[in-house]
């Protein structure tokens, strides 16, 4: 099952940098290259736990839908979503949050599991791994961009 780990310092305080990473607004802000939308579920404000979304974006030229559920959530340290639908086998997408002296680190933890047994694998180290590790890199810059950004303007007043 591939993983990917991804670290981002975010210079801002640790609540406002766990709740920006659970905003539904701020993900279709950041995957906006994937036309993605929340339509079903949560589908703006920040996600609980027990609650899901249903994702509609275009990935490869082809429009899929996606849904996950929150099934973990400790503020502000950690919260998980878990695919219930769609086009992966299966996925974990862990969410880590750690104060440091410089501000938050964000870690991800994505695992997950392609359809098509062999092919799938072969998909994986093709293609799928790099693309997800874009994906995730794309929206944690959002994260980043619109925290450090907020934070700035509010040490200024």
């Amino acid at each position: 099952m591939p993983a990917i780990v991804l670290k981002t310092l975010i210079k801002e305080d640790i609540k406002v940098v766990f709740d920006l990473a659970r905003s539904i607004d701020l993900h279709m802000l950041s995957t906006e290259q994937t036309n993605e939308k929340a339509i079903a579920g949560k589908t703006s404000g920040l996600i609980e736990l027990g609650e899901f979304v249903t994702w509609r974006a275009k990935h490869f030229g082809v429009y899929q839908t996606l849904t996950t559920k929150i099934t973990v959530l400790e503020k502000p340290r950690l919260f998980v979503d878990e695919q219930t639908k769609g086009i992966f086998k299966s996925f974990r997408h862990e969410h880590l949050f750690e104060e440091t002296e410089k501000g938050t680190l964000m870690v991800d933890k994505f695992e997950y599991e392609s359809p098509l047994g062999f092919l799938g694998r072969l998909m994986d180290w093709l293609i799928i791994k790099n693309y997800m590790i874009d994906f995730l890199k794309k929206r944690n810059l959002t994260i980043k961009r619109v925290a450090e950004t907020n934070g700035i303007q509010k040490r200024k007043k």
